[in-house]
């Protein structure tokens, strides 16, 4: 461990009370003998010679230890690791988990699975970006499959599997807000009348107040609180089929968002047409005592669009009419904050990066706007 001694020429039975300071003599990592002094008395010197020990011993563990770490998972293969990362995801709801799982299994799996986790660089995660794009995957999709494999890698990484991080210097794939196809209010009006009496609540709730697809199908005709105030509080989960709180809210927990005359009269005339159940409008096709399924919807949009191909913008989907409410929003001037809150967004963020385009030329108004009263 080391030795403590004192460099005058007191004997060692009178070190007690000799005022020279104590010294200690260790070897250090690097094997060359080193000394340090100061050490008023016998037991610094002993606990400086233990901390010193005490060291050296914990960086001999360490890469005992990372040795151990890589027998265990460099050898794993990418399936299994992203399994057991997956099972420490213990704060996803079902929604992102279901997301989650069809990103590993449509797009990351089928790319990467076999592959041991020691083999990752930079090169492996390129090619797997190269990959996606040659199969003409959406961009958002490639974005959101590569944030998968980053959080995964990233993982192994901390675990200290690779002496370098497989994704330094790799281009994220970039997914272009400018993409996002909005429909004109002329094709919308043309949309939401090509299909039967539930297909237009739908695209009138998404459309007029901002609703995702499972909201929409959870409408209730006792969430109207004020003449123009709609109140979300569940979804139709897309894995379970059941009520279920809101995306990135606890159960009970809400939002209150704009009610259009237009979305009230649509709401009051579904329910007086085809009735209620407990206040839901929308049911399920053979059984009223069960939630309106998402693949009603989804069936009825691909026959829409068959039907209806020339009326539809080239890329438009369910989402497009939920994008329309935000553009309508941002093109009348509606701060971006509210938008943020009325449709649900966990992060600002998420609203400005796709939505940033749409906002009226701000600087411009902001410039004219400030020198008013600099004029005056």
């Amino acid at each position: 461990m080391g030795s403590f001694f004192k460099g005058c020429d007191h004997p060692r039975s009178r070190w007690s009370k000799c005022p020279h300071p104590y010294k200690v003599r260790y070897r250090s990592s690097a094997g060359r003998q080193t000394e340090e002094s100061g050490f008023s008395t016998q037991g610094q010197a002993i606990r400086r010679l233990t901390e010193i020990y005490n060291e050296k011993k914990a960086a001999g563990t360490r890469p005992q230890a990372k040795a151990e770490r890589l027998a265990t998972y460099g050898a794993m293969r990418f399936e299994e690791y992203a399994a057991e990362w997956k099972s420490s995801q213990r704060d996803l709801g079902p929604a992102s988990v279901r997301h989650l799982d069809s990103l590993l299994q449509h797009h990351v799996l089928p790319a990467l699975g076999n592959r041991r986790m020691r083999t990752f660089d930079q090169k492996v995660v390129e090619g797997f970006i190269q990959t996606m794009e040659r199969n003409d995957v959406g961009l958002a999709t490639q974005a959101n499959a590569f944030d998968k494999l980053k959080a995964i890698l990233l993982d192994a990484h901390r675990l200290g599997l690779f002496d370098e991080d497989p994704l330094r210097g790799v281009k994220a794939p970039r997914y272009d807000p400018e993409r996002v196809v909005i429909p004109s209010p002329e094709q919308l009006q043309r949309i939401r009348v090509a299909g039967d009496d539930r297909f237009l609540l739908v695209a009138d709730l998404m459309s007029g107040c901002g609703l995702r697809n499972g909201e929409a199908a959870a409408v209730n005709l006792n969430n109207i609180v004020a003449d123009d105030v709609y109140r979300v509080t569940e979804q139709v989960n897309q894995t379970t089929q059941q009520y279920a709180p809101l995306k990135h809210r606890k159960a009970n927990e809400y939002r209150d968002v704009p009610l259009p005359a237009r979305v009230r009269e649509s709401i009051e005339w579904y329910a007086s047409k085809h009735g209620t159940v407990n206040g839901y409008l929308l049911r399920h096709p053979s059984d009223p005592s069960r939630p309106f399924p998402h693949y009603c919807l989804s069936n009825q949009w691909r026959r829409i669009k068959k039907k209806a191909h020339d009326a539809i913008p080239q890329g438009m989907v369910i989402y497009s009419m939920r994008h329309f409410f935000a553009s309508n929003c941002l093109t009348h001037g509606i701060p971006i904050t509210d938008v943020a809150e009325w449709m649900g967004h966990k992060n600002i963020t998420v609203t400005f990066k796709t939505y940033r385009h749409l906002m009226p030329g701000s600087v411009s108004a902001a410039a004219r706007a400030l020198g008013l009263d600099l004029a005056a």
